[in-house]
Order: structure tokens, then C-alpha cells, then sequence
């Protein structure tokens, strides 16, 4: 194979030959599911991807858009940046999340804020319970403590290298990537300020639902939560699947919820009347 592919023309052929390849961990171009919502129709199915066990994806999304997560067979760590599409210096706030909700355990309701008062995303269904806002991502440094090595191109790479590759996508660099949120493994703050993840694994198929109430920028790394205590290198692939939909209305009851999310969300309003 080796020899084949030094002659450019060969190289040429064998590639061409690989169209319509399906492997495991892909986009699709374009984006196909029989699970969309009722109501949903192809037009407006906007992304579908499976992201790699160790792998990255990045996305823009529209005010309105549904983002679901889903952890394929139960081992997967979405680890999350947000920026505002429009003014990327806008970005997800992990400090404020929680403070402004006084919680700092995320689910169904509760809302992913900016360093500017905004929501960012909303999250509209989960059925996970499993999430971090706390801990962040690993590092190059802290893989090659644990796992002994933490390169971007070897066997175990880290979240925040994976997240430079992500926000170099869209001209962003290494000042831009900020502190995350980690969706379906969890973190819980003890009594003595100790820290005990919940990694599982998990059944397969949790999922979670998003919302975009701003025009965003997700980059999306699945690697081992930072605090996993297995020994081993564990992940596995995660499903993303994107849908255009309506912008929340004054009624929404996520909107409504809470004095401090209804502020946020006139923050929002306010910015898209100017």
C-alpha cells in the first residue's frame, strides 16, 4: 500500500475510491437522522455528527437552533466552549453560570451564561443528571502525569489542546480558550470541600438538549473527565445532532423561571433589537 500511494496518480485513485466510506466517527454531509423531532423536517436538520472517543468538533449555530447530545454507549465527556458567533469576545462564563442561579449543578432549566449577562444556551431536556461546572478539562500536562503521555497527535490527547484546534477553526487562539462546562460526567462539592467525580460509566444512550438564544460558536472536546479515577484512558463516541427552530418566546417557561434567567434573557432581547 505504502508503494502504491508514492505514485501521485495511484494516491489519486485510491483516494476517489474511498467516497461513500462510512466509518464510525464522521460528519454527515449532508446531515441525516430518523430520530428528529416531530415537527422537524430535513431542511432544517442542520448538523449530525459522531464525535471520535478522544476526538473534537466544532460548530456555528443560529438563535433558535436545538443542539442534542448523546452518549452513544455511555463512557462519553462533552467538554463545552460557548462564544457569541457575532462577537466571539462574548464567551461562555462558568463563574456567573452558576453564581447567577445559585447553583452550580447543571440540568434540564437551567442556563449557560456569558461574561455579559446574556444566555448564551438554555438546556431544554436531560435526561443525563450527570454534568460539571466545575472542574474544566484536562491538560497536556495532566494526561502525561496520569496516562504517561498527552500529546495532540498521540494516544491521549487532552481537552484543551483538542479546544485550540476547535477555536483555530475560527480564527481564535490560545487566549480564547477559557474555562468549560462538561456535560455527562459529574463533579459534587463534599461537606470538607473535597471534590468527588461521577464518571460512571453510564447506560448508553443519555441524552441532553440545548438551545441557542444567541448566534454561537461551540467547540465540542471528548476526552476523559479530568478527574476520571480509572487508570485507563476511557471514552467513548458521542452523537451530535443540530435542528434550526424558533427563537424562545416571552412565555418559555425556562425564560420565566427565574427573576435572574429573565434578566439574562432581556439581555438577550436587547442586544438583537439594536
Amino acid at each position: 500500500m505504502t508503494e502504491t500511494l508514492a505514485d501521485p496518480l495511484a494516491a489519486r485513485d485510491h483516494a476517489r475510491a474511498m467516497a461513500g466510506t462510512v466509518v464510525e466517527s464522521m460528519p454527515f454531509l449532508p446531515p441525516v437522522a430518523d430520530d428528529l423531532p416531530e415537527g422537524v423536517g430535513p431542511e432544517d436538520h442542520v448538523w449530525e455528527e459522531i464525535i471520535a472517543a478522544g476526538g473534537y468538533a466544532t460548530r456555528r449555530l443560529s438563535r433558535g437552533s436545538r443542539l442534542r447530545l448523546i452518549d452513544l454507549r455511555g463512557d462519553a465527556c462533552a467538554s463545552i466552549l460557548i462564544f457569541n458567533a457575532e462577537m466571539p469576545t462574548e464567551r461562555l462564563n462558568i463563574a456567573d453560570t452558576v453564581k447567577v442561579q445559585w447553583n452550580a449543578y447543571l440540568g434540564a432549566g437551567k442556563l449557560l451564561l456569558s461574561d455579559m449577562g446574556r444566555v448564551l444556551m438554555s438546556i431544554v431536556m436531560d435526561d443525563a443528571g450527570t454534568h460539571d461546572a466545575l472542574c474544566g478539562t484536562s491538560n497536556p500536562a495532566t494526561n502525561a502525569a496520569k496516562y504517561g503521555e498527552g500529546s495532540n497527535s498521540g494516544s491521549y490527547p487532552s481537552g484543551r489542546d483538542r479546544f485550540l484546534l476547535g477555536v483555530a477553526k475560527h480564527g481564535l487562539g490560545r487566549r480564547d480558550v477559557h474555562p468549560c462546562v462538561t456535560l455527562f460526567k459529574g463533579a459534587r462539592i463534599e461537606a470538607d470541600g473535597s471534590i468527588t467525580p461521577d464518571v460512571g460509566p453510564f447506560a448508553p444512550g443519555r441524552s441532553i438538549v440545548l438551545r441557542a438564544e444567541m448566534d454561537v460558536i461551540l467547540v465540542i472536546a471528548n476526552v476523559p473527565h479530568v478527574l476520571d479515577p480509572r487508570a485507563e484512558w476511557s471514552v467513548t463516541p458521542l452523537r451530535a445532532s443540530a435542528w434550526r427552530g424558533p427563537v424562545t418566546g416571552e412565555d418559555d417557561p425556562v425564560r420565566t423561571a427565574t427573576p435572574e434567567g429573565l434578566r439574562a434573557f432581556s439581555n438577550v432581547e436587547d442586544y438583537f433589537r439594536r
